[in-house]
């Protein structure tokens, strides 16, 4: 999905591929860093392993870019669990948050937990083992969220796995009416026209920032148009970088860079 690093167990049988529901869940190692790999060597996910709570790889850092705008989210949600990454940095970083992930695999999920630091679930988080598709379409959950977070990718990293018009406009009837969703899409591949062109039918307004890794761009959609208004985001950013040390000043300037 981000970049190729051969995964520590066997890639993949010679036999001819068969649908499965679950792809396998393996791992690697390299200069301190660990990574997920559904069983190819695709990353799907990193953590720094004496920094287990910081979102190490860039395009994981960009999606945090709603901060721009919402800096007390009460609700934000992760579709995709991946490492935890996003799930256990909002967790740390908004303690008055409400943080969900959902994830299909039991597999990611226990393995996060055992190997990437996942903390248990308690009334403020909640990682659920669901469709994330049945997640947007229950209603109960709409105009809930703060901030949805999708990164909805398989072994095989063509694109994400779900990215039709009609998830999208489930995803944006999950947001309130100030909410934001950021997504992970593949620049380089023929799913991200089809992405863009769904969530543009959905939401009021779409952005991407700059491509980064092999081909990462992350999409930031927002319920409602707003304004970019560079000056402001830019002051908003340096607060940002002050009290997180992610690197806000390079979203403005992505942002900038695409108007």
């Amino acid at each position: 999905m981000l970049i190729k690093r051969k995964s520590i167990e066997k890639e993949e049988s010679s036999r001819p591929a068969r649908k499965v529901k679950y792809a396998p869940v393996t791992l690697s190692e390299q200069d301190g860093v660990r990574y997920l790999h559904f069983g190819t060597e695709w990353v799907q996910g990193a953590m720094r392993i004496r920094k287990p709570d910081w979102p190490e790889l860039e395009y994981a850092q960009q999606m945090m870019s709603w901060m721009l705008w919402l800096p007390q989210p009460r609700a934000i949600a992760q579709l995709g669990l991946g490492t935890g990454a996003l799930t256990k940095y909002c967790y740390k970083q908004f303690p008055d948050a409400q943080v969900t992930a959902v994830e299909l695999n039991p597999a990611v999920i226990a393995i996060c937990a055992s190997m990437f630091k996942l903390p248990p679930n308690d009334a403020r988080l909640a990682v659920l083992e669901m469709d994330a598709l049945d997640f947007v379409h229950d209603e109960q959950r709409h105009g809930t969220l703060d901030v949805l977070q999708v990164d909805l990718y398989d072994a095989t990293a063509k694109g994400p796995v779900l990215d039709t018009a009609e998830f999208y406009q489930a995803c944006c009837a999950c947001l309130n009416d100030d909410g934001i969703m950021t997504v992970n899409l593949f620049g380089d591949h023929p799913s991200y026209a089809r992405n863009l062109k769904a969530m543009k039918f959905a939401f009021e307004q779409v952005v991407c920032l700059p491509q980064v890794h092999d081909g990462n761009v992350v999409a930031i959609a927002f319920r409602r148009a707003r304004p970019i208004d560079l000056a402001a985001l830019a002051e908003r950013a340096a607060e940002i970088v002050a009290a997180t040390k992610l690197p806000a000043k390079s979203w403005v300037k992505g942002l900038a860079a695409a108007k």
